[in-house]
């Protein structure tokens, strides 16, 4: 019979110090021993709750929702693989999502993966689950189709990608994993501990990251659960509130702070980063809302100016917002024409300038460049 090894703290002249070599199967249960809603953190919730209120509200004036939906979470796709060392460009997640493109790569591919659990997700919510071990196991499935699901065996151990050390090994054997993603899953259903929400937030995000309880796709499955404990909590009501993108600007506080928490207890740190991320990235996204709106009403004015009487409607003009790589099956699937009007609708849109025409294999995509500009910046 072998023995497991048990991550416990040593001591050095009396000093605790973390072996990260060894399973931490001694992770504490939640919710958390320490007082985490100190005045500071109290203080940076309030802040962060405003901004999302705000950005809450923002979405409710957008006319066509989906196209806020559709671009903004193909860009967490992107930007939540890319913290993986995943990397693609908005050009061929577009292609891609556009249709079977056989230039689409693999890494573009993961990241239409995570797309679609993503959106997998947040139907979940909308059809009344709740957040739950088997959802999320659902997710990974769809994010790494070769995971199985919960990790049976050890050597799951984390390492620096530039030295090669470990930096962190998590709990092993599927048991106890369960039983941590039993609790979590607990504790974030809950409703008896009067935890602030986003309080909570950052607390399951950190536990879920030292369970790691898959061979692979943990970081992508934890961001996303991000998003859905936002929807559950009803602090959104669309899935548009994406931390990625601030987390790989901030990558090196992020580690050290999820690691800090692990081996000195310093929740108060990886919380206001936590809350900081929210607020920050509540404001980005409604600055986004509104270029994006500005931008849809410039071109609609150029369009009305620029078109034939026959082709131009705004309902044409949005769906270059919904769909920026258009194909006339998407005007015909909108209910804007047949084949042959989606074409001249198209083609007459490439000859105003509104779009560029891409070939595609045998087909022609019609971008909306702008669009595509702007998102990726």
């Amino acid at each position: 019979m072998s023995v497991s090894r048990t991550c416990r703290p040593l001591h050095v002249h009396g000093v605790p110090t973390f072996d990260r070599t060894k399973p931490y199967n001694d992770l504490p249960l939640l919710p958390p021993a320490a007082h985490l809603e100190t005045p500071a953190v109290l203080k940076a919730a309030i802040r962060a709750s405003r901004s999302l209120a705000e950005l809450k509200g923002r979405t409710r004036t957008v006319p066509n929702a989906s196209i806020l939906l559709n671009n903004l979470a193909i860009q967490e796709a992107r930007a939540s693989s890319e913290i993986e060392n995943i990397f693609t460009t908005s050009d061929e997640l577009y292609r891609g999502l556009s249709g079977d493109s056989p230039e689409v790569s693999p890494h573009a591919k993961e990241v239409l993966h995570y797309n679609e659990a993503l959106w997998h997700g947040a139907h979940a919510l909308r059809d009344h689950r709740r957040l739950s071990a088997d959802l999320t196991i659902e997710i990974v499935r769809m994010i790494k189709a070769d995971v199985p699901g919960i990790r049976a065996h050890p050597g799951a151990d984390l390492k620096n990608r530039a030295t090669g050390e470990v930096v962190y090994t998590p709990p092993d054997g599927a048991p106890r994993i369960r039983k941590l993603l039993a609790n979590l899953e607990q504790f974030i259903n809950t409703t008896e501990d009067d935890l602030d929400p986003l309080v909570k937030l950052a607390v399951l995000h950190y536990q879920f990251e030292a369970i790691h309880p898959f061979s692979d796709g943990n970081g992508r499955t934890g961001r996303i659960l991000l998003i859905l404990f936002l929807l559950q909590q009803r602090l959104l009501e669309q899935p548009i509130l994406f931390l990625s993108r601030y987390i790989i600007e901030n990558k090196s506080h992020y580690y050290r702070h999820l690691r800090d928490v692990t081996e000195t207890g310093a929740w108060e740190p990886w919380i206001l980063y936590v809350l900081r991320a929210v607020e920050t990235t509540a404001e980005t996204t409604v600055l986004k809302i509104e270029a994006i709106g500005d931008l849809l009403v410039r071109m609609v004015e150029e369009g009305r100016l620029k078109l034939p009487k026959r082709t131009f409607s705004k309902e044409l003009i949005e769906q270059l917002f919904v769909r920026p790589y258009c194909k006339i099956r998407h005007l015909e699937e909108a209910g804007l024409g047949n084949r042959v009007s989606a074409s001249r609708y198209l083609h007459d849109l490439a000859a105003a300038g509104l779009v560029a025409k891409v070939k595609a294999g045998k087909e022609i995509l019609f971008v909306n460049e702008r669009l595509v500009k702007l998102l990726a910046n």
